[in-house]
């Protein structure tokens, strides 16, 4: 945590050259590890820093300032470690090479789940063919963040027997038969490879297929939501770092700039201060909500981790209605390239990305509400 200044610095500096040209930040993802940030949720009795959920939004939160897409593809090797850290789901010999990793430098993981065309609660479209002892991976799958960079990839898929079994396959990123298909070009995020995974014939060690088990078990239970939660908030976190950015540069615009037409700068008028106001008033909300429900996660409390798919939804809303603010209270300045608030929009909005859609979240709520009015 002592480092995260600096970091956070580091990450600013190079931001708007790998936004500009959509490369990828392997600056930025070394000094992430070398603040030991990276590994910051691994379990101590894997020898980790045991790194909670509540930790873990205040680091994404900061990384959030510096570089939207530093803080995504770092939030999802934490969420892997913590992953591990509550079900021990890794071979320990697969686990403790991806540490060893991770000690001599950047080891970046993911899991991968989306599929081009996928529809919600489908079998995968990426099947596992029996090869001997160990199985052949053959699919596509589509918002792997960081893939590119990937040390190690969890890659979801249907097994080809009579009664399809769902499993995750753990691959390593240099395999052969794996190809990166370059097809992330999106409006922000630009510089967290988002690319597609091409899987031709990929092999795979028996041992590191894991959970192998039929449809109805993939994805259920208390681990899942746990899961779920963990994702809800970290992507959170980062959402409204990027407006904390936004906001940071909208005050010293403010209090810089001094129109034509006035004596003293935009931030002495009360209308700015106002709308600045609305801001801030925006973002303490979404922080203490994210970071109020973050510990009690932690204490694995039901109702807060019921509440986390709203507060993602509220959360984002909140960071983009404040970027969005902040543009219109700048003008043409905040939608120049040479300002980095234009870039602050574009990544907000590119965040939902990661976000399920309104209407999952909120019938899901709605469901919830409705549960509970039964209830004697």
């Amino acid at each position: 945590m002592a480092g995260l200044p600096r970091v956070v610095d580091l990450l600013a500096a190079r931001a708007e050259e790998h936004d500009r040209d959509a490369t990828f930040p392997y600056q930025g993802i070394e000094a992430v590890h070398e603040a030991g940030l990276l590994t910051l949720t691994v379990s101590r009795k894997y020898g980790g820093p045991g790194g909670t959920l509540a930790d873990t939004v205040r680091v994404l939160s900061q990384l959030g300032r510096g570089d939207a897409s530093v803080a995504v593809v770092t939030a999802f090797t934490l969420l892997r470690h913590a992953e591990q850290a509550r079900r021990a789901d890794w071979p320990a010999a697969g686990y403790r090479r991806l540490l060893t990793e991770s000690r001599r430098g950047p080891a970046l993981v993911n899991t991968l789940r989306a599929e081009p065309g996928a529809q919600p609660g489908g079998l995968p479209e990426t099947v596992a063919r029996r090869d001997g002892d160990g199985w052949l991976l053959t699919g596509r799958k589509t918002y792997c963040t960081g893939a590119e960079a990937l040390a190690w990839m969890a890659v979801t898929a249907r097994t080809d027997e009579e009664e399809p079994r769902i499993g995750t396959f753990l691959v390593r990123g240099e395999s052969e038969g794996l190809e990166i298909d370059p097809t992330w070009d999106q409006l922000g995020l630009r510089a967290s490879a988002s690319h597609d995974v091409v899987l031709d014939r990929v092999r795979v060690p028996a041992d590191l297929a894991l959970g192998l088990g039929a449809r109805e078990s993939a994805g259920d239970g208390t681990e899942a939501e746990l899961a779920r939660a963990w994702h809800d908030l970290a992507l959170s976190a980062v959402a409204i770092g990027v407006a904390r950015a936004a906001e940071a540069w909208l005050v010293r615009f403010l209090g810089q700039r001094t129109p034509a037409n006035l004596t003293e700068p935009l931030g002495t008028l009360p209308r700015y201060r106002c709308a600045l106001g609305e801001i801030e008033a925006q973002l303490i909300g979404a922080e203490e909500l994210v970071h109020g429900l973050a510990p009690r996660v932690d204490r694995s409390e039901p109702d807060a981790v019921a509440r986390t798919g709203p507060a993602h939804l509220l959360a984002t809303r909140a960071a983009t209605a404040a970027v969005q603010q902040a543009v219109a209270l700048t003008g043409n300045p905040g939608l120049s390239r040479r300002h980095p608030l234009e870039r602050y929009l574009r990544d907000v909005l590119s965040s939902r990305v990661h976000l399920a859609s309104d209407e999952t979240v909120l019938e899901a709520a709605g469901w919830a509400a409705l549960e509970r009015g039964a209830r004697p």
